[in-house]
């Protein structure tokens, strides 16, 4: 979860008044846009005009490499870090940034919050699950479809949700016609739209958050019934914050695997063979004199992140702006910076 970070506040600039040291704090998919686009001005940073600056792989503006969350530590302006609530776990927090912001915000966007209202999700890994989980949230009435029947249990017993239908059976399918408000669609893999699109009710809604190759789609599924299908992408900072102190307030919490930054070649491994329910958190523990000093930070090589070279251009340039600088090992001070380390409890899951 390179572009899924937590973390605790240490430092912090000059020009920093949202944060303090001592923050649960978090990091999303991206670290910087224009800030002066109509998007921006909106509190849509994730649909900039100029380009929304990805947590890792991507140049910023000033044309440095963002690295991601395998780091030592990482650099971010505040208007991309966001605060999570102290009792929230830092572990659960983590896949809340990309896959529970990316249901999330459309969710809102299109009113799924209406109790009472029914909602269809495809697919039930780290995206649809979060979807089960804020759609009961939200008291709508839940259909889960998978393409596995393995999957019935997870859907009804474990998430909650109130049907459970396996796509490739035609009768099921068919008997849920114009019976659903709302449709998220997190399936990746390529799956017939036209039948999906005839179990909205007028008007009803089909949204994207998954990446098929291809969508093949007659003109009528929408003109007959007035549906419509929307794709969506992760959130604007106002509503990633907004989604954190929901799901801390109503105890929501991703399912996840915590794993050791040392098994990372192996989780991945596991990623190809699909071997895996729900996202990894990927705990990296430096330590000193048998003391936790940080996670999420350590390159799996086991070498310091390319990060660290980032210090050397930390100066009065940037103590003019609103930075933060997250790592978690004890480097030497950096006027503007802040050191986001982890806390003395365990990486866990849900408490209790």
């Amino acid at each position: 979860m390179r572009h899924e970070i937590v973390g605790i506040v240490q430092e912090v600039g000059p020009n920093v008044h949202r944060f303090k040291v001592g923050d649960h704090v978090g990091v999303g998919p991206y670290t910087n846009s224009c800030r002066d686009c109509e998007y921006c001005n909106d509190g849509l940073e994730v649909y900039c005009d100029k380009g929304v600056v990805l947590t890792y792989n991507r140049f910023d503006y000033d044309g440095t490499i963002t690295h991601g969350g395998f780091s030592t530590f990482t650099v971010v302006h505040e208007r991309y870090c966001f605060k999570i609530p102290e009792d929230y776990p830092l572990a659960s927090a983590a896949p809340l940034l990309c896959a529970g912001i990316t249901v999330y915000s459309p969710m809102m966007d299109h009113k799924m919050n209406k109790p009472g209202k029914s909602l269809g999700v495809i697919g039930l890994g780290g995206l649809g699950h979060m979807a089960v989980k804020f759609g009961k949230a939200f008291r709508l009435k839940v259909t889960v479809f998978s393409t596995s029947m393995s999957k019935k249990d997870e859907a009804l017993t474990v998430l909650g949700a109130d049907n459970f239908v396996v796509s490739s059976d035609q009768d099921q399918m068919k008997a849920l016609a114009k019976s659903l408000d709302f449709i998220v669609d997190t399936a990746s893999g390529d799956h017939p739209f036209d039948l999906y699109m005839s179990l909205l009710k007028t008007a009803g809604v089909l949204v994207l958050v998954g990446a098929p190759s291809e969508i093949k789609l007659s003109p009528m599924s929408l003109l007959i019934g007035k549906r419509s299908i929307t794709g969506s992408v992760a959130g604007g900072t106002k509503q990633i914050q907004e989604m954190l102190n929901f799901c801390s307030a109503h105890q929501i919490y991703p399912n996840i695997e915590v794993v050791p930054i040392q098994y990372v070649n192996e989780a991945i491994e596991r990623l190809i063979k699909k071997d895996v329910n729900y996202p990894f958190s990927v705990s990296s523990m430096a330590k000193a004199n048998g003391k936790c000093l940080g996670w999420a930070a350590t390159d799996a090589s086991g070498v310091l992140s390319p990060f660290e070279f980032n210090r050397s251009r930390l100066g009065a340039a940037q103590a003019a702006k609103k930075w933060l600088v997250t790592y978690t090992r004890r480097l030497p001070k950096i006027g503007t910076a802040t050191l986001l380390r982890a806390p003395k409890q365990g990486l866990d899951g849900r408490p209790g």
